[in-house]
């Protein structure tokens, strides 16, 4: 007696090839949301790092805002008298263009780019030059670099410039506020506010927005307080 041969039936080989298209588009949901999960937290990640970067070089800047020397008087040598506005007001905002001017001490060692220098000898004189008309140092006399850098949003292109140049890219928004003292002595800070006397000066407040061009996550803001190490006025 021959033995028949058994194999697998229609409605078995139906039943397999169902239950591996069930597996497989489990599976494919599964990357498909580790994925996305992963270019979420990619492109968060991406624009924390930017906005650290950009506020952190702000911060830097905004703390060495009126670094003008030791006396409280500078004489304006400078070309056109220049130097005085700044002198005066080394930290303005201007809400119309989005603009943040700082006139600071260079940060960090290289300090090869500036707009003035100030000669002094930190007990009688000071004096602004502009840059390539300053004179020899006199005897017990340093040089003090200062700088103008002006930071304005470009909201048609989303972008943040320095000097004109473009500096962060992908930006939704951009704003400062000022914290400011009740009077010229007093140090704490009594409010915020976006146009302030320049002497009442004691911080910073910087907002920075981003957003992801490729919509993989929310855009993100980001706020940082710098405090002025120079009282200006």
């Amino acid at each position: 007696m021959i033995a028949r041969n058994r194999g697998f039936g229609l409605v078995e080989i139906m039943l397999a090839l169902v239950l591996g298209l069930v597996l497989s588009l489990a599976l494919s949901q599964i990357f498909v949301a580790f994925k996305s999960t992963w270019l979420s937290q990619t492109s968060s990640a991406s624009l924390q790092e930017d906005a650290r970067f950009v506020l952190a070089k702000m911060v830097q800047e905004v703390r060495l805002v009126g670094m003008f020397g030791c006396l409280g008087s500078v004489r304006d040598a400078s070309l056109g008298g220049g130097f005085s506005s700044a002198f005066h007001a080394p930290v303005q905002w201007d809400a119309r263009q989005q603009s943040l001017t700082l006139v600071t001490a260079p940060v960090g060692t290289a300090q090869s780019w500036y707009d003035w220098v100030v000669h002094t000898d930190c007990a009688t004189t000071a004096t602004a030059w502009s840059r390539g008309r300053a004179p020899a140092l006199e005897a017990g006399e340093f040089a003090l670099p200062v700088q103008r850098h002006v930071y304005r949003l470009n909201a048609q292109r989303g972008e943040l410039t320095l000097d004109g140049q473009p500096l962060l890219s992908n930006v939704r928004g951009f704003n400062v506020l000022f914290g400011v003292a009740d009077s010229n002595g007093a140090s704490r800070v009594a409010r915020y506010t976006a146009q302030p006397e320049p002497r009442l000066i004691r911080s910073v407040r910087l907002t920075l927005t981003l957003f992801d061009p490729a919509d993989r996550t929310r855009e993100q803001t980001f706020n940082v307080v710098a405090t002025l190490r120079n009282r200006i006025g």
